[in-house]
């Protein structure tokens, strides 16, 4: 699972990595800014971000993941000083997983977010196949479906085998289609992962 923590405080965006770290066998990344979560978003396609409100940006947190929302699926937690009726209205129109109130600590940011990654694990895992994948996939799919199955991010994968991410967008649309998956971010990677001893050995 892919984590993406918005928040322009570095100290509290390591500490809340960490804990992430700590607990969790996730890929966690930090964006400090809505430049580098514009930048980060096409390829790192998370299933949760966890967003601080208060942001020294253009936008504050709520009308940058109401932005992002136009385009790609996630769930998301604020973390923010901010408590009042107003903010916190304006934050649940975009029905966020939790909203936690800073100051954080160990225990409150375990608590705002263990629910939401409990449901986050059993959405779109899929059954394990009971068919020959041969029959479904060519064999560049199959070669990206193993790619993705490590982790491997859309341009990581262009640049292995030579292809641009164009290409491999729609290679991913196509493995989607085929394996009749919902088009959404991280579906295919979730598939990929709880079958990746089924593909390894294809």
């Amino acid at each position: 699972m892919r984590i993406l923590i918005i928040e322009d405080e570095i100290i509290i965006a390591r500490f809340i990595e960490n804990q992430i770290k700590r607990r969790y066998p996730f890929e966690t990344v930090i964006a400090l800014s809505t430049k580098e979560v514009e930048q980060l978003l096409p390829d790192f396609c998370p299933h949760l971000i966890l967003c601080d409100i208060e942001l020294k940006d253009e936008l504050d947190g709520i009308e940058l993941i109401r932005q992002l929302k136009k385009t790609y699926s996630f769930e998301v937690v604020f973390i923010t000083s901010y408590q009042s009726m107003h903010t916190i209205n304006r934050a649940f129109e975009l029905k966020p997983a939790n909203y936690i109130i800073k100051p954080l600590d160990e225990s409150r940011l375990y608590a705002g977010i263990q629910a939401i990654v409990n449901q986050l694990l059993e959405k779109n895992a899929g059954k394990n196949p009971n068919f020959n994948i041969n029959d479904i996939l060519s064999q560049s799919e199959l070669t990206i479906l193993k790619l993705i199955a490590q982790k491997k991010t859309t341009k990581e994968i262009a640049s292995l085998i030579n292809l641009s991410p164009y290409t491999i967008k729609n290679y991913r649309h196509s493995i989607c289609r085929k394996l009749q998956l919902e088009e959404e971010n991280n579906a295919l990677l979730t598939w990929s992962l709880k079958n990746y001893q089924f593909i390894s050995n294809v």
